[in-house]
């Protein structure tokens, strides 16, 4: 291949309100407000469209952005996927980051679901208000060690066995041995 991507530029998400958005995300998760545009017409399509477009800053170069459409029916999420498949993962330092970042949405009356326990990762969970899960997380001090047991092959292997059978391979259970040994106990693998 004759190009490589070098980094994420932006994500960008609809949202029900671009400056509720835009204070929301600088009150509960400290981004910074650096950007915005709008026009009548969408620059790649030549549609009609009024738009606002806002952009936060997530870290380290990284951006979220959003767009309020007004002139569209009103939002919505594709119902036939779980609501906790689709979110956006923000890392934090460690876990007493992630412990301070907790207790600050709960503060603000925001459901966090968590500290879940992902073996190299740590987590917790919640929805902005547009319907949006996140994710702030930490990397495990374990983390490294843990992924470099996870081969090429061992990833491969696991791929090809979901393609063939649908149902989770057991390679990497080691990482949520803790966080669901009560869930397997009520439900076995395989049952």
């Amino acid at each position: 291949m004759s190009f490589q991507i070098e980094k994420i530029h932006h994500v960008a998400y609809r949202c029900k309100d671009a400056k509720e958005t835009v204070e929301w995300y600088k009150k509960n998760l400290n981004m910074d407000f650096i950007l915005a545009f709008a026009e009548d017409h969408v620059p790649s399509t030549k549609a009609f469209d009024p738009y606002m477009h806002v952009f936060l800053d997530a870290g380290n170069g990284n951006v979220l952005a959003f767009f309020e459409v007004p002139n569209q029916p009103e939002m919505g999420f594709d119902p036939n996927t779980p609501s906790w498949v689709q979110h956006l993962a923000l890392k934090v330092k460690d876990r007493d980051e992630l412990i301070v970042a907790k207790e600050h949405l709960e503060n603000a009356g925001i459901d966090v679901i968590g500290v879940t326990n992902h073996g190299i990762f740590h987590s917790i969970y919640f929805f902005d208000p547009n319907g949006h899960r996140l994710e702030l997380t930490y990397d495990d001090p374990t983390s490294e060690d843990k992924v470099s047991m996870i081969t090429d092959a061992i990833k491969q292997d696991m791929l090809d066995e979901w393609s063939r059978t649908k149902r989770a391979p057991a390679h990497t259970q080691f990482l949520h041995s803790d966080e669901l040994s009560e869930a397997r106990e009520v439900a076995p693998v395989g049952e």
